[in-house]
């Protein structure tokens, strides 16, 4: 198995103009906003205006955005189609209205997907007076032209702490049930780690995974350490492995509970997969 980090410095930090999403302007000084633009955002692979031809996905893992929007703003309404997109909720409340007639609000540790298919159009937004943290993946389906779907799962602390919990699986596979199911070969699992505890999850032969540590600290395999916003890229190397995660530094967290939070996604492994600029 080999473990190679991303550093946060190595994410593309996007703040675009209010305007392109139909926002008011910043404000100049409110203090519920925790950054001076409505939107801070880190982009683990080229998207929008970061374009960096040795860095465009990781497998079938297209998009990995890291967003923090400020209260009362979000994304006005815009298309999508053809992608599994996954979205996790760190902190505070997103508020998700569709054009399948969907519209509801997340919490902490919530997850929904959309089926993308053959078009979709929806809008994000936080309308709470607290920033909202999330975590955006896009997968690439195994077809085009699926038919349009969206569901989700509320989060539950003590489902993910201390342990992994299992999130998304392929819809597929029969062998296991999750929250929710993708058409694609691509699992993801969370976790909230007390400090010093430990949990381990295992790697089939021919697959490879993605680990993003969201807040806290964690070593991986006694050898990697992440921070906050950091990443890996774990390539199985074609052999069954194991990737034990510790918790060496936590942090406060929406609750008040003190803890490391990671976030890993599995799927087919790819020779030659990951970043080629570090």
């Amino acid at each position: 198995m080999k473990i190679r980090i991303v550093p946060s410095s190595k994410l593309f930090v996007s703040e675009p103009d209010p305007y392109m999403f139909g926002n008011d302007p910043n404000p100049t000084n409110d203090p519920a906003w925790s950054n001076a633009n409505w939107l801070k955002s880190r982009f683990h692979f080229s998207f929008a205006e970061y374009s960096n031809f040795r860095n465009q996905d990781f497998g079938v893992l297209r998009v990995m955005n890291d967003d923090l929007v400020q209260p009362h703003r979000g994304f006005g309404t815009h298309p999508h189609r053809d992608m599994e997109i996954i979205t996790y909720i760190v902190s505070g409340k997103l508020t998700h209205k569709d054009s399948m007639g969907t519209e509801e609000t997340l919490g902490r540790g919530s997850i929904q997907f959309m089926t993308a298919g053959t078009g979709i159009r929806h809008s994000e937004h936080n309308l709470g007076d607290e920033p909202l943290r999330f975590i955006q993946t896009w997968i690439r389906p195994v077809s085009f032209g699926l038919t349009p779907n969206y569901g989700s799962c509320g989060g539950s602390a003590e489902l993910r702490k201390n342990q992994m919990q299992h999130l998304v699986s392929n819809v597929m596979d029969k062998s296991t049930s999750t929250p929710v199911e993708i058409s694609q070969e691509t699992d993801c699992y969370v976790a909230e780690l007390n400090l010093g505890a430990e949990v381990t999850l295992n790697l089939p032969a021919g697959k490879m995974a993605y680990f993003l540590c969201i807040e806290g600290e964690v070593k991986l395999n006694k050898e990697a350490t992440l921070k906050r916003h950091d990443a890996a890229e774990i390539m199985g190397n074609g052999e069954t492995g194991q990737i034990k995660i510790q918790a060496t530094e936590v942090e406060k967290v929406e609750g008040g509970d003190e803890v490391a939070h990671v976030l890993v996604f599995t799927m087919k492994e790819v020779n030659g997969a990951g970043r080629k600029d570090i």
